[in-house]
């Protein structure tokens, strides 16, 4: 077995035996149905805890690499190439609850401090017109906490700073332009369609299945850009799985399109990890990642943000760098410097806690 762990790495063992099994799932070592080796057999391989093992077998669950069999062990369940969901039917999809309300959850003393440390650091800087595209130290808070919570790997003239997804929606279609079919997933959050029918486009709704977008609608389209909003999508509450998210990059890939990835409140994930973000899994630079902190802060907190692939930045910078920057430069630096001193992510982090408490709660009472 080749899997090693490097105990004085700071990442932590299960995260590193996870990285290496995925890898391993995806790359079809493990193929679709295989069995995987027993927690008693990795733990000794590894040199690690069963504890250790069973917590990295759990993540591979969660986001649908593999799957448990009762007294029997772990199987794959990922594949690659098959992507034809359980059922290519149209259903009725149930909502699940509304949105977790985090307001009583957000540390708004600690908030109110990070904001009075700004204007005693910044001064009269907190005055000055921020740069168009967003302001630096903004950028590069997300750049590094990106990397770290989500593997996404990027430099800081990708990132475009705006109030509010929807404005950006209308900025990605000034930049990929009206003349192209744009596909949304059916349901949908309402305002994706509004915005776009209101910026002149067209726009084709795919029916949405258990794990995603229904294979047969991605084949019938002729969309060649594609929003999805792989983690729970609203109103269903759908979440796309492994193989479907990667369904998605062949799917861009084959017809040369883009997708348009929402990523709208997945930080609240109940798993011990963030889910893998299309943007990270994808090779082929066709991905614009969106993003808020509406939801992680506040609604008042109108900060969005949006990747671009490496290749589009010039393009973006040549054809749309006039505008002014929509998020005042104070809110910015605010923002960033909780990003910075590591209490957005505690915060996430005590939500994330408090809601697999409730869940697991709620399982034992059941």
């Amino acid at each position: 077995m080749k899997y090693i762990i490097d105990f004085n790495s700071e990442k932590s063992a299960y995260m590193q035996l996870y990285l290496q099994l995925r890898e391993d799932i995806i790359q079809s070592v493990y193929k679709y149905g295989d069995k995987l080796p027993s927690k008693r057999m990795l733990a000794a391989e590894t040199g690690t805890s069963v504890i250790t093992v069973e917590h990295t077998y759990g993540i591979l669950c969660d986001e649908g690499y593999i799957e448990s069999k009762e007294r029997s062990g772990y199987y794959v369940s990922y594949r690659a190439k098959d992507f034809v969901p359980v059922s290519n039917e149209s259903f009725d999809i149930i909502p699940k609850g509304g949105s977790h309300n985090t307001s009583e959850d957000f540390p708004f003393s600690v908030f109110a401090k990070t904001m009075r440390n700004v204007i005693s650091k910044y001064g009269e800087r907190i005055l000055i017109k921020s740069p168009n595209l967003g302001s630096p130290e903004l950028k590069q808070a997300i750049c590094q906490y990106l990397a770290r919570g989500k593997g996404i790997r990027i430099q800081p003239q990708q990132i475009i700073i705006g109030s509010g997804s929807e404005y950006l929606y209308s900025l990605i279609v000034q930049l990929l332009g009206r003349d192209k079919l744009y596909a949304i997933e059916n349901p949908s959050y309402e305002k994706i369609y509004s915005v776009y029918h209101a910026n002149g486009v067209k726009c084709d709704k795919l029916k949405l299945g258990s794990d995603g977008i229904l294979t047969t609608e991605l084949e019938r389209t002729k969309a060649t850009v594609l929003h999805i909003t792989p983690y729970e999508s609203f109103p269903t509450g759908v979440t796309a799985s492994a193989s479907k998210r990667n369904e998605y990059i062949q799917w861009a890939k084959k017809r040369s399109g883009i997708i348009i990835e929402d990523d709208f409140g997945s930080e609240f994930t109940v798993s011990k990890k963030h889910e893998d973000t299309v943007f990270s899994l994808e090779t082929q630079h066709t991905v614009i990642y969106v993003n808020t902190f509406s939801k992680t802060i506040a609604p008042s907190m109108r900060i969005s943000y949006m990747v671009l692939p490496e290749e589009f930045v010039d393009t973006f910078t040549d054809k749309l760098g006039f505008y002014s920057c929509t998020v005042p430069v104070f809110d910015q630096y605010v923002l960033a410097e909780f990003i910075n001193n590591g209490d957005f992510e505690r915060h996430i982090n005590r939500v994330r806690r408090k809601r697999r408490q409730e869940i697991s709660a709620q399982t034992r009472n059941f």
